[in-house]
């Protein structure tokens, strides 16, 4: 059922993308201009080789900017609109050909270089040398998806298209360079002053309820009643918008009101659930966080987002004391099979205590004889077997508790993505919560597990200080127990 519904998630999105691409062909059709040199036709889907030179010279008529504003956004437009008329592989060549032959002149960089360190003392001889090399070290390529952004939807095809480029740099330097640039770009463009956040209800547009199911990446949502539950008196939806992709939602965050800090997803999001009284509760749980494009990671604006929606809660509930998370680990498991497959055949005593050991064999009935742990993880039912599951649950959260501390990126920042963002937006570690989400998903990437993050208003700004100056975790005394353990 699980696949079923993530399935049609990503039929959901696709056609979301389709739709995108048919209004930016349709948006651009009246300002291209298939005159004056351009081709009659659209080429190929794989972009022939053949017409691969004609390409060329339209990018560089793009860059030459002949006959004025309006000429130059006819070029830009055809470009684009022949773009959105390859398939994946002609969309490819044609980034590689943006990548390749529109990229910085070295020569020119090398004599700009050899001028700068010649002008000598002259401070204007020497600001013209300094102009001259930062021009030659700006690649002509920047200048074409400049004007791209300019046209009508022009941000909104950008970011899609470094959606791509992230799914093809990994395996192509050249196309990682030209992903660095339009990164660059965006940023540069992205003022978060700008964000507009948006409550989402059941009474907004259709497509943008449309657009909540097929972006929501946490939890997927099975059906409109989900949605409906989800979108109740007692929840909250919040979007950022930005005036350039007004229609829209960048990120998304769902919000339960609760009674005390929650520690199940499945009871959390039970549509037979009692509504809860808002005027009672005393706790927000934010217990789904997704970013709604892939082409925008790497832009920092869920912080804003959850400072935002703390803000608009306590405005409208005074009630509310407490401000939390019910998370997942989405790294734990890899982590932890990694860590077992990576290391001698005495991995396991180094990972688990003697009496977790022995707990774990009179759990599954081998006496003394030891059971690995990875194996008994691979069991689709482990966790419906009492005796097992209670064995396993103090090592497991003993490990989790070391995986969101102590492991880290080269950066010394957290290791797991989720612990990451939510430490560096001022969280502390609260609670780990045990067979907190036994959905297929929740078992594979962290063995059920699920966390807490406890946003406490007078600690937010020193704990964020905390983590990003000295990578210190903050962690409650529950957590700082586990580690101990």
């Amino acid at each position: 059922m699980t696949d079923l519904i993530i399935h049609e998630s990503e039929i959901t999105r696709a056609s979301l993308i389709n739709r995108t691409m048919q209004n930016l062909r349709e948006a651009w059709r009246d300002v291209a201009d298939w005159r004056d040199g351009f081709l009659s036709t659209a080429p190929g889907p794989n972009l022939p080789e053949k017409e691969v030179e004609a390409l060329k010279a339209q990018m560089r008529d793009c860059l030459e900017g002949r006959g004025g504003e309006v000429s130059a956004r006819a070029r830009a437009a055809n470009l684009g609109r022949i773009y959105l008329s390859l398939n994946a592989k002609g969309r490819k060549r044609f980034l590689k050909l943006l990548a390749t032959e529109f990229d910085i002149d070295r020569k020119a960089v090398e004599q700009a270089t050899v001028n700068y360190q010649q002008a000598g003392d002259d401070a204007e001889e020497r600001a013209k040398a300094e102009r001259a090399l930062r021009h030659a070290l700006k690649p002509p390529r920047l200048r074409l998806l400049t004007q791209l952004n300019a046209l009508p939807e022009g941000f909104h095809f950008l970011v899609d298209l470094r959606a791509e480029l992230l799914g093809w740099r990994k395996d192509d330097p050249i196309l990682a360079a030209l992903e660095r640039d339009l990164l660059s770009l965006l940023i540069s463009w992205f003022d978060v002053g700008f964000l507009e956040l948006r409550r989402i209800t059941w009474d907004s547009p259709a497509s943008l309820l449309e657009k909540m199911i097929a972006y929501e990446a946490v939890h997927p949502i099975r059906s409109w009643d989900d949605l409906k539950n989800r979108l109740s008196p007692d929840r909250r939806c919040f979007a950022f918008f930005h005036p350039r992709m007004a229609n829209e939602p960048l990120i998304l965050v769902q919000v339960a009101l609760v009674n005390g800090i929650a520690d199940n997803v499945q009871t959390l999001l039970d549509e037979s659930a009692p509504v809860v009284a808002t005027e009672s509760a005393d706790t927000a749980i934010f217990y789904s966080i997704s970013n709604a494009h892939e082409g925008l990671s790497g832009i920092n604006f869920g912080n804003f987002l959850i400072k935002r929606v703390v803000d608009e809660l306590i405005s409208e509930f005074k009630n509310l004391k407490t401000f939390a998370t019910l998370s997942p680990i989405p790294g734990f498991r890899n982590w932890l099979d990694n860590t077992l497959k990576a290391a001698d055949p005495d991995a396991e005593a180094e990972l688990l205590t003697l009496a977790e050991r022995k707990a774990l064999a009179t759990a599954v009935g081998t006496g003394n004889e030891p059971v690995a742990l990875k194996t008994l993880l691979q069991a689709p039912d482990w966790h419906q077997k009492p005796e097992l599951a209670k064995a396993l649950k103090h090592p497991l959260q003993r490990l989790c508790a070391r995986y969101l501390v102590k492991e880290k990126r080269d950066g010394g920042t957290a290791y797991d993505r989720v612990a990451n963002f939510h430490l560096s937006n001022g969280s502390r570690i609260e609670r780990i919560n045990w067979l907190a989400d036994t959905s297929p998903k929740g078992l594979s990437q962290s063995a059920g597990l699920m966390v807490n993050y406890l946003y406490k208003l007078n600690d937010i700004e020193t704990n964020h200080e905390s983590y990003r100056g000295e990578g210190k975790v903050m962690t409650s005394s529950v957590i700082r127990a586990l580690l101990k353990g």
